[in-house]
């Protein structure tokens, strides 16, 4: 029986992913900031008629991180599969974000990823069938605008599991990143707007919510299912010849396909025409 870990378990992909692969036979520890928030867990693994662990984990703090690797470690007698799916969004034009609002974006996407990493591939040299999952995103390709800084830090999680896809290989550890698309998940409700970015910034503001509205219909018709992205994880983690990375949702497949296929300038063309978005654009329009 595989044995994980995962961060960020009490909402969103990290809840669906540790019942899912619950669901599949995997023995899971779940872990989040505040265990007393697993209420939603624990009525998702009760309506599939499956469990899972629950264990003190913040990823800000590397003692934390320590205790409740060692806690896992203890519960399981050991780990095969990691996934890093703690994260948040800074959601602002680059110029508005303070740099306070910039150190959290990246203390939680970038620096928690690697405490967890430190603390958890010793382990993972142990077992025979090793995994780190790193949940990513499709701004970890592209940079879309008034997302920078989140862009910038998926950017980092891109280069980091790059570099252990080479690395933790040499041990035989599997690395995988998942790039999800918008999905309807807590990611997006706990959005933190930079402070300085408000409705008075009108020449920002309305195009920002513009460009929302207008993304959320490149993934086809209603919101995309999250228990996707779940799926998705599990379905990698059963396949010895997954690749490094995955885009998962239709608009992460048609970003992804269009950003890798062109030149930025084509790229920029065909995104925009995608989103009716002209503003600013310096050249002739097609």
């Amino acid at each position: 029986m595989p044995r994980v870990l995962i961060t960020g378990c009490s909402s969103g992909f990290g809840l669906l992913t540790a019942v899912e692969l619950a669901g599949r036979g995997h023995d899971v520890v779940a872990t989040m900031r505040d265990p007393s928030r697993d209420g939603d867990l624990r009525r998702a693994c009760d309506a599939a008629g499956t469990s899972v662990h629950v264990v003190a984990l913040d990823v800000h703090d590397e003692a934390s991180v320590a205790r409740g690797v060692a806690e896992a470690v203890a519960l399981l007698g050991g780990l095969d599969v990691v996934v890093n799916n703690a994260g948040i969004e800074v959601r602002g034009p680059v110029e508005l974000v303070s740099d306070a609002e910039v150190a959290l974006q990246f203390e939680t996407n970038v620096f928690g990823l690697l405490r967890v990493v430190r603390a958890t591939v010793p382990h993972l040299r142990r077992s025979e069938a090793a995994a780190l999952v790193n949940l990513s995103s499709v701004a970890g390709v592209i940079a879309r605008p008034f997302a920078g800084i989140y862009a910038a830090s998926k950017h980092a999680v891109e280069a980091i599991s790059e570099a252990l896809h080479f690395e933790l290989g040499l041990s035989g550890i599997r690395v995988h990143s998942i790039q999800p698309g918008q999905f309807p998940t807590e990611l997006g409700a706990n959005t933190v707007t930079a402070a300085a970015f408000t409705p008075d910034h009108d020449g920002y503001w309305t195009i920002a919510e513009q460009l929302e509205s207008r993304a959320k219909g490149l993934g086809g018709d209603g919101p995309a299912d999250p228990a996707l992205v779940a799926r998705t994880v599990a379905d990698v983690l059963e396949d010895p010849a997954a690749p490094l990375r995955t885009p998962v949702g239709a608009d992460a497949e048609l970003i992804v396909a269009a950003r890798h296929g062109h030149t930025f300038e084509e790229y920029e063309v065909l995104m925009r025409s995608a989103l009716d978005h002209w503003e600013g654009y310096r050249r002739e329009r097609p």
